[in-house]
């Protein structure tokens, strides 16, 4: 049930970069927490890391999909069902968050 590379290995160098800036919008909420800064302020910038988050959260479910899944269900088997499942564990968790 392994791949010689992950789906979003295409990717890799995007999907660094912008879990990147990601970081550092959460360095700047802990400054603005530090700083005591406005509620409403530091709430809207967690919420913009949070959608910033799920977009890279969707990217790779889209990858997973279309290369370990897809590559699974072409071959068929216990293989396939499992990263079915996986993949509906997967979707089911990003819904609850």
């Amino acid at each position: 049930m392994t791949h010689a590379h992950p789906g979003y290995a295409d990717r890799k160098v995007d999907h660094l970069k912008r879990l990147r800036r990601i970081e550092g919008q959460i360095r700047g909420l802990q400054r603005m927490v530090e700083e005591e800064q406005y509620c409403i302020d530091v709430l809207t910038q967690v919420s913009a890391a949070t959608k910033a988050l799920q977009s890279v959260a969707l990217s790779l479910l889209d990858e997973h999909l279309g290369h370990c899944v897809a590559d699974a269900v072409k071959e068929g088997g216990a293989d396939a069902d499992a990263k079915l499942k996986e993949a509906n564990e997967a979707i089911a968790r990003l819904v609850r968050s």
